[in-house]
This record gives C-alpha cells, structure tokens and sequence, in this order.
C-alpha cells in the first residue's frame, strides 16, 4: 500500500512537471526590437517599374526576397496625384500635406520626422540619395519650407541641422553658388562641425558629421555613375555601424523618378538595377546583424507605365506610357527585419512612419519641434509660384 502511494505521489509530480514546462513554453516571447533601420524609397516606382526592370534584366532582382509586402496609398491632401514633397512629408512624418510642401503640414506648421524623432532617441543618422541632397524627398526628412524649391534655404537648414550625421548626394550649387553670396561648405567646415567632401573616395568613415556634395547639379545617370549608390549605403554602413544606440538611415533612389517623367525605359531599368544593388547592400547588413529593419517603399508613381502587347497576341511585350508626370497608382511596400510583419495590407503613407517606430519599441510622438527651431522654420517664407515640379 504504501508502495502504490508513493508510485502515485511521483506520478502526480511528474505530470505537475510537465505541465509547468509546457506552460512556461507556451508563454509569448516578447518579439524582437529594431535597434537600426534602413529605409528606402524608389521615387516614382510602383509595381510596374519593379516589374519592368525583371522583364528587361530577366534578373527576380531584389524585391521578391522581402517575407512581407503590401500596398500604400499615396495621395496628398490637396490632391489625388502626389507629387515628391507631399508624398515624403507623409512617408517621413506621419502627416498628409499639399503638393509642394516640405515638412510641414496644410497649414505651414512643421511636423516631426523619422529621424527627428531617432535622433531623440539617441540614434546616429544619415541620407543618401542620387539627386540633390536638398531635392524634395530627402528634404522632407530634416527641412521646414512651405515650397520645395526653396533649394538654398533647404540648404542652409541642413548645414545648420544638429540630427544629422552624414548626408551623401549631389546639389553643390545650393552651398557654394548662392544669390546670397554666401559659401555655405565653408561656414559648414568651419562653423557648423562637418567634414565637406565632393568624392566618395578617401572619406574618414569614423568621422561623425560629414556630407558628400558629389556633384553641382543631381548626380549622373546610373550608366554615368556607376555604383555611386551601392559604394554611398556601404560607407554609410560603416560610419554608422559603431553607433551604440543604433542608426536611421534614408536612402533614395532618386532618379527612377527622372526616367519615368522622360519615358526613357533603358534609363528607368538601369536605374531600377541600381537601387536593387543598393537594397542588397542593406538587406546583407540586416541579415548579418539581424537587428535591423530594412522597408522599401516610394512615394508615388511616375509615368502610368503598363506593358502590354499593341498587337494583342501575349508575346510581344512593350513599355508604355500614359503621361510625362505622376499618377495615383498605389506603390508597394516592401519589409524585413524585426517588426516587418506589420507591412502587410492596404495602408495610407502615413501609417509606415508608426510602423517603423513600433518596430523599434517607440510610440508614435506629437507634431511640433522645439520652440526656437519652430521659430527658425516659420520665419523661412515662400516667394514662388506653385506650379508642380517633378
């Protein structure tokens, strides 16, 4: 008898065992947090372009390896057709404006940004783009200005820009050939704290606060420039990757935008090649640390490309145009990394810039900037015109 109770009394904590570890299995993980992101945008490319330029290559290119993808609606709030500025005011912001407006809202109050908000945080940041470093979409993320074309006073707002740590694209001219006269590189290297380069080569990775101004005008071609893009992410990688609290880079692929306004399909693929190498750039760094967020999306299309046979039999597929300017076709999204399942769906462009903050375990934040910043801002006015521009 007392054999069979103690048998039974064994048995009963056995089964207590196996029961608490099959508890503590079941209980959820706390998923992981982004410590970097990486966050791309095509300027122009929609579904259409990504897909064009596998047809021209007969390459699956990049996008396809992304785990999660969805659909972003991109209209402003002016109008059905974005155009750059509003769209990435509402990719960086979280905020939907009129067409031609940078970081501000409908009613020129400025709104926090991406990487405003991380450099908070704590966070190293930096831009990379293949046009103007002062062109809209880049602009969107660190400058104030009711009009995009405002170039030298986006200019002299990132030479003053304490939340930047380096800044790669072209648009010399809006520092060094001023109507005020005033050489901006200079007050940059000698006031500001930046390091000023005008190549890639022999730049100081360890440096902290540098710009690459690689061109007066936007930079070259992708036939022209080679792998100006790719070469610009790895050395912002460098520079970024010792970041203890982790970095926010923006990269553009800014000129997809360009051929798809000139119809230039060989131009359009060669850029579209370009911005996937630079991707791959990234997604190899995300991969190997696996605590970085890498998001792909664009802020709008350009050229309502489709790509039909004219003579209707299914073989001969052609690149066609609808217009020299934008559509409202939705873009896609595309995400990996901690946090990427959220990029799935239906979504407006002003949802990413949330989802990315989830991602790295921050709520969402207000609208405004501090006090003297905000007077800075609203005393820069517009005297132009507001005829859309590319």
């Amino acid at each position: 008898m007392k054999k069979q109770f103690t048998l039974s009394l064994v048995a009963l904590l056995m089964a207590g065992l196996f029961s608490a570890c099959a508890q503590k299995k079941e209980e959820p993980r706390e998923p992981a947090k982004a410590l970097n992101v990486i966050y791309f945008i095509g300027d122009g490319t929609a579904l259409p372009q990504v897909y064009a330029g596998m047809l021209a290559t007969r390459q699956e290119m990049v996008f396809p390896k992304f785990p999660y993808i969805g659909v972003v609606d991109t209209h402003s709030s002016s109008n059905d057709i974005t155009d750059s500025a509003a769209g990435g005011t509402a990719l960086s912001s979280d905020h939907k404006t009129k067409n031609a407006m940078v970081g501000m809202n409908p009613d020129t109050i400025p709104v926090k940004t991406l990487l405003e908000v991380f450099h908070e945080q704590g966070k190293e940041t930096g831009l990379v783009v293949t046009s103007y470093i002062t062109h809209a979409t880049p602009a969107c993320f660190y400058a104030k200005v009711p009009h995009r074309r405002q170039y030298e006073d986006i200019a002299l707002q990132l030479a003053e820009a304490d939340n930047i740590n380096l800044a790669i694209g072209g648009g010399r001219k809006h520092f060094n050939q001023r109507k005020d006269s005033v050489d901006l590189i200079q007050r940059m290297e000698n006031e500001l704290g930046w390091k000023v380069y005008d190549t890639l080569a022999d730049i100081d990775v360890t440096c902290k606060k540098y710009a690459v101004l690689a061109n007066d005008d936007h930079m070259p071609k992708a036939a022209d420039r080679g792998d100006f893009l790719p070469r610009a992410v790895k050395t912002a990688l460098k520079t970024l990757d010792s970041a203890e609290n982790g970095f926010f880079l923006m990269v553009e692929g800014s000129q997809i935008d360009f051929a798809c306004h000139a119809n230039d399909s060989a131009w359009m693929v060669d850029e579209l090649v370009d911005f996937s190498y630079a991707i791959q750039v990234a997604l190899d760094y995300a991969e190997e640390h696996g605590n970085t967020l890498v998001v792909v999306t664009a802020d709008h299309e350009t050229g309502g490309l489709t790509m039909p046979d004219k003579q209707g039999k299914y073989t001969n597929v052609s690149f066609c145009y609808s217009t020299g300017s934008h559509t409202c076709l939705p873009v896609m999204v595309y995400a990996y990394g901690p946090g990427a399942e959220q990029f799935t769906g239906w979504m407006q462009n002003t949802a990413i810039k949330g989802k990315i903050l989830n991602a790295c375990g921050l709520e969402n934040v207000g609208d405004g900037l501090p006090e003297n910043d905000g007077k800075r801002f609203k005393a820069v006015k517009a005297n132009l015109d507001t005829k859309p521009e590319k």
